[in-house]
């Protein structure tokens, strides 16, 4: 049986206890780390990787949404709160599970349940986390399918949505799986699965028509390492 690597993130001490608790009565999941901040649990997922994060939102300095925030990877997510006000953003951002402290045993056997299913019946995709306004949104890598520079922002597309993320398109084409997104110009970057059709155009340039109905101009450059790539 696989493991659901788990850390818990929890500025009181008693309240990771109760959780480690809680989590007896779960052979499946193994806790790999604990953390009392979001700048030690920041640390502390970067270099273990869990599958699944018992996340506090409200923390000294820095809360829980500005921890995702900061990652580059976010796993699962359950958030627990004593503060209910922040229920609907956590249900806005389609978390797993949403846990009021004290947390009671039936509905902590709820939320592991759900994250079982999910992990049951899904594949477990590449995510990030995003504040864009006063919404909050967990965003697959695979269903972006641009992602254009808006100085030193990038703005995201996916489903029918548009989001800005807190990062230059530089910054994020290193961070980016070279094996889906391709930068097509200077200001933008595109999914390769959402390629519908490639077509050479004057001067042996392309444009790229997507599934989503947009057509894109590649720039003279990244037109010759395309080609290069057998994408025509």
């Amino acid at each position: 049986m696989k493991k659901i690597k788990t850390i818990i993130i929890d500025d009181e001490r008693t309240a990771r206890d109760e959780v480690k608790r809680l989590l007896e009565n779960y052979p499946d999941f193994e806790i790999i780390g604990e953390a009392k901040d979001a700048d030690e649990a920041k640390l502390l997922i970067e270099l273990k990787q869990p599958d699944l994060l018992f996340l506090d939102i409200q923390m000294p300095e820095k809360s829980g949404f500005d921890l995702l925030e900061s990652l580059d990877k976010v796993p699962q997510v359950i958030f627990l709160t004593a503060f209910d006000q922040y229920a609907v953003k956590a249900f806005e951002v389609s978390a797993i599970d949403y846990l009021m402290k004290p947390v009671r045993e039936e509905r902590f056997a709820k939320a592991i349940e759900q994250l079982r299913l999910k992990v049951a019946n899904t594949t477990v995709e590449s995510q990030i986390f995003v504040k864009d306004r006063q919404q909050y949104h967990f965003i697959s890598w695979s269903k972006v399918y641009l992602i254009e520079s808006m100085d030193n922002y990038a703005r995201l597309y996916f489903d029918d949505k548009k989001v800005f993320l807190k990062s230059s398109l530089n910054q994020l084409e290193k961070k980016l799986d070279e094996a889906v997104f391709f930068r097509i110009n200077r200001a933008q970057i595109i999914n390769i699965h959402f390629i519908d059709k490639i077509n050479i155009v004057q001067g042996g340039r392309m444009n790229i028509s997507m599934k989503t109905g947009e057509v894109f101009e590649v720039s003279e450059r990244q037109s010759v390492k395309l080609k290069n790539m057998g994408r025509t």
